[in-house]
């Protein structure tokens, strides 16, 4: 999430380092590091965020700790356990490179982005309802040189060490373990199927250390199976089998649906995947975006269920002390929307260069190709008219606000929540359509009037709880 670098570092650091040692030295550290964070987030008023918001973060940043501790408490191989001291550590909680992000700040009058989320292939071995990214057999893939550019400019003008790689399947591209062989000091998280993972790719995931695999479920075999075929979880599950028997740790995708929201906010997943063998370290919940192939309405869900889910996650978070971030739930502790290469946001590009402000948002003005070809680099994408109008709602909306003048961060995505400004950017900046999937939906009224509808219907919702229980002061 954004601003993870204001999560107590220095406590952090004290929790990573003596759990590589001790377990009864860890949690008396574990229990210092809450401690330091209670009084930077709890007991320390801010300037800028409404109490209740402080609490937000403070809870997912003790949950992001406890996570820490859990991994360092697993049968951790060397280089992961190194991983995560010398790069999660000691360079991205740290906040990055201050040299690089001082020198964007004068340029451009703000701090850069964290990271950027690359699908450097398109190609799949699954066909999975929905996919966002209509994966299938393709030979569309980036450029290897292009690949380690990106990289190597995220590091260098943005002072950042976090790359996230999405796909298609990324284990298909060719070139994925090189590229974490040549950038030791890049984490990378990569969103996969799993199906790939054998023994062979879990012992290198384990050699390199600095990816850690997210693995994507729908709930557990009858909603996995019913998503992504026949067979898949039972595939997944060794997967997890060999990543825990290789010393990875390893994270859940969620993808959350109308169908599926009971199943993947109960106390029985958390259970299975979480404190059985194997373990789950961390998730991410994403609800399922009507963009890609076959796009549906119907599969998001519901406002009703989304709000349910809110608070059924934030209880999770809080009691169970699980890292589980959800991207469209958890505008409070990342300050709202993180698209468009927002501070401490990100941007996306995807296996043809097609620079778009977010995954779920399929439309670019820039390719990072061409950028490249006429002398251009990240910034170039960056200073788009696009990417500035997105980020100029974000700091009106809520992002540069004051405290008691927020916009509803539980009301925070660009595009579910606010489609009626988004599709007026769209038209006002004409940006391309990345898919043909993106453009049937430019032009389709009845998507356009129901999206609009679901933001309304969202609002209605959430308007009691944003103003009473977040804005009101003390």
């Amino acid at each position: 999430m954004a601003n993870i670098k204001d999560l107590g570092t220095k406590a952090a650091k004290r929790v990573v380092y003596t759990a590589a040692r001790s377990g009864t030295i860890r949690k008396l550290a574990l229990k210092k590091a809450i401690g330091e964070i209670y009084k930077n987030f709890i007991l320390k008023e801010s300037d800028h965020y409404p109490l209740k918001e402080q609490e937000d973060k403070f809870y997912m940043a003790s949950a992001l700790f406890h996570s820490i501790d859990r991994a360092m408490s697993t049968n951790i191989s060397p280089q992961c356990r190194d991983a995560l001291l010398n790069i999660v550590v000691d360079k991205i909680l740290a906040g990055g490179d201050s040299e690089p992000k001082e020198q964007f700040l004068a340029e451009f009058g703000v701090y850069p982005p964290t990271f950027v989320t690359i699908s450097p292939t398109k190609t799949c071995n699954l066909r999975c309802k929905g996919c966002y990214a209509s994966s299938g057999i393709s030979d569309e893939k980036i450029d290897f040189g292009v690949f380690d550019r990106i990289i190597q400019e995220v590091r260098e003008l943005w002072g950042s060490h976090f790359i996230v790689i999405s796909g298609g399947e990324p284990l298909l591209y060719k070139g994925i373990f090189d590229i974490a062989e040549k950038h030791k000091d890049t984490f990378f998280l990569m969103y996969t199927n799993g199906t790939l993972i054998d023994d062979k790719v879990a012992g290198r995931l384990a050699e390199f250390g600095n990816i850690t695999p997210a693995i994507s479920v729908e709930g557990f075999e009858k909603e996995t199976d019913a998503r992504r075929g026949k067979g898949v979880y039972k595939r997944i599950r060794k997967a997890m089998d060999n990543l825990n028997n290789a010393g990875v740790p390893f994270g859940l995708s969620i993808t959350a649906t109308s169908q599926n929201v009971d199943i993947v906010t109960n106390d029985k997943f958390y259970n299975f995947y979480f404190e059985e063998e194997p373990k789950a370290i961390y998730g991410w919940i994403f609800h399922y975006m009507p963009v890609g192939r076959s796009y549906t309405i119907e599969l998001m869900p519901t406002p009703e269920q989304r709000l349910f889910m809110w608070k059924k996650n934030r209880k999770i978070v809080r009691e169970r002390k699980i890292f589980i971030a959800d991207f469209w739930n958890d505008g409070t502790v990342s300050d709202g929307c993180i698209s468009a290469g927002r501070t401490g946001g990100y941007f996306y590009i995807n296996w043809n260069g097609d620079c778009a402000p977010c995954v779920f948002a399929p439309y670019a003005v820039h390719n990072i190709n061409e950028v490249y070809q006429n002398g251009g680099t990240l910034n170039t994408v960056l200073n788009s008219e696009f990417f500035k109008a997105i980020r100029k709602w974000q700091d009106e909306y809520a992002y540069k606000q004051p405290k008691d003048k927020k916009g509803n961060l539980i009301r925070t995505c660009a595009i579910r929540d606010h489609y009626r400004m988004y599709y007026e950017l769209l038209k006002c900046h004409n940006p391309c359509p990345i898919d043909e999937d993106a453009r049937e939906a430019l032009k389709d009224e009845e998507y356009r009037e129901k999206l609009t509808a679901y933001g309304e219907k969202i609002e209605e919702l959430t308007k009691d709880i944003w103003e009473k229980e977040y804005l009101q002061m003390k």
